[in-house]
């Protein structure tokens, strides 16, 4: 074996082999139909920050996962759930709870982990009563901005959550990678300056299907430019990086961070597969309960990637998940 294979072997870092898994059973012939409901669990002036909360529509009381939708923090909404994460989880008995949380640039980095915080607590203190669910244990998962900010939640969210499922996340949130010009295809856009910051506005916007802009262009200005981190946090990380510092997961694992397990692709342009070997590093030194899925050959959201190894992986990741919550 080569050196390099040790070390991946020592992080935990593993491709899904179907040889290999658990595979539980997640289609129940009993499951009622699912329905879906939207809440308003925060108001911030006149912007009302709303989740959505999928579940069986009948009375029996329900675990709970919680879901945040990627989109650079820049863009996306709460409708934006996985289709294969919400049907397993639903089909397993699960209610799903998916955030909005407002968006940069017009808030900023402090405010949209705000966000967060008040949702977990909302839900802590209004879930059982509202759409009677068990929060005695709560899962958390995500894809990209989704997975970082589900990485967030396992030190900031009170009371902890009991089990994290990020999808190509990231704990950084200044390294070079996000920091600097990106030299990737996917970040040139055409736009000049001006009309970059057209997509975007003053007031405050949680849900960016209000918005008739293309706030997925400013993004892409922002990686082109390497100015992400100060659009998104509104400091300057070359000079005053330890500003960051709480708002990073990279700089906050104890060991009391919840079991984590991470899925990303190794040719990811977007968010780079550097991004959760870093993350299971840390893990490892903090003695952290942690599994890393790597899909080789798999771009950004899994594209390209083996089909039977990608649907592999999500029902190892759905049993890290329901295994913890038992």
């Amino acid at each position: 074996m080569s050196e390099g294979f040790n070390r991946r072997q020592m992080l935990g870092i593993c491709a899904a082999s179907a040889s290999t898994l658990w595979l539980p059973e997640l289609t129940y012939a009993n499951a009622a139909k699912p329905k879906v409901k939207t809440f308003t669990f925060k108001t911030v002036g006149d912007l009302e920050i709303k989740a959505d909360v999928y579940r069986a529509d009948d009375n029996q009381t329900r675990p709970v996962m919680v879901w945040f939708h990627g989109g650079a923090l820049i863009v996306g909404h709460r409708g934006g759930v996985s289709g294969r994460v919400l049907k397993d989880m639903l089909n397993a008995g699960y209610a799903v709870v998916s955030f909005d949380y407002r968006l940069a640039p017009e808030t900023k980095l402090p405010e949209i982990i705000a966000d967060l915080e008040d949702g977990f607590t909302w839900l802590h203190e209004k879930g059982p009563e509202l759409f009677n669910v068990d929060t005695s244990k709560v899962a958390v998962s995500g894809g990209s901005a989704g997975g970082c900010l589900t990485m967030v939640a396992g030190y900031r969210a009170k009371p902890r959550p009991t089990v994290l499922v990020p999808f190509w996340g990231y704990g950084d949130l200044i390294g070079d990678w996000i920091g600097k010009p990106s030299p990737h295809a996917r970040h040139q856009t055409k736009l000049t300056k001006a009309e970059a910051y057209q997509q975007v506005g003053a007031a405050p916007i949680a849900d960016s299907r209000k918005s008739k802009k293309s706030r997925g262009a400013f993004y892409q200005y922002c990686r082109q430019q390497g100015i992400w981190p100060q659009e998104v946090a509104g400091w300057d990380h070359h000079s005053e990086p330890e500003k960051f510092d709480p708002y990073m997961t990279l700089k906050n694992v104890t060991k009391e961070y919840p079991p984590t397990l991470m899925v990303h692709g190794t040719k990811d342009t977007d968010v780079p597969y550097e991004q959760s070997t870093l993350m299971a590093e840390q893990f490892q030194q903090q003695g952290v309960e942690h599994e890393l899925v790597t899909i080789p050959n798999a771009e950004h959201g899994l594209a390209g990637g083996d089909p039977k190894l990608i649907d592999d992986t999500y029902q190892r990741a759905f049993a890290f998940m329901h295994d913890r919550m038992q």
